[in-house]
């Protein structure tokens, strides 16, 4: 059942329905990458804001840049490392089954076993 004179949609005090009444857009710009793989990546900056000349690509993680006929090579020579590899660096052995055993004797202390 219809009541009177609504409209919906819309609130009191709400903002005009036209985008151009409510902002002005900020002027942008299109700027191409491509990686070592070939892979093409557009972003959109603002105007007035410096370009990257090395910008990562989303695909593959390689850098890319603004030549599509010389990308860069590799930022990091080193290869891709684990969080354990890590984790090693910062740890040694003895320290990691001191962690280890104490994590085990509480886990045994919240599940109602003797230690050990």
């Amino acid at each position: 059942m219809p009541i009177g004179n609504v409209i919906r949609g819309t609130r009191v005090g709400s903002a005009p329905d036209r985008r151009a009444q409510r902002h002005q857009p900020a002027p942008c710009r299109t700027v191409t990458y491509w990686c070592r793989n070939a892979h093409r990546t557009e972003i959109r900056l603002a105007a007035e804001v410096e370009v990257p000349q090395v910008w990562d690509c989303p695909r593959c993680g390689l850098p890319a840049g603004r030549d599509a006929q010389n990308p860069p090579g590799r930022a990091r020579p080193e290869p891709y490392k684990t969080h354990l590899a890590y984790v090693k660096e910062r740890r040694t052995a003895e320290e990691g089954e001191a962690i280890l055993a104490e994590a085990l004797a509480a886990l045994r202390r919240r599940r109602g076993r003797p230690a050990g």
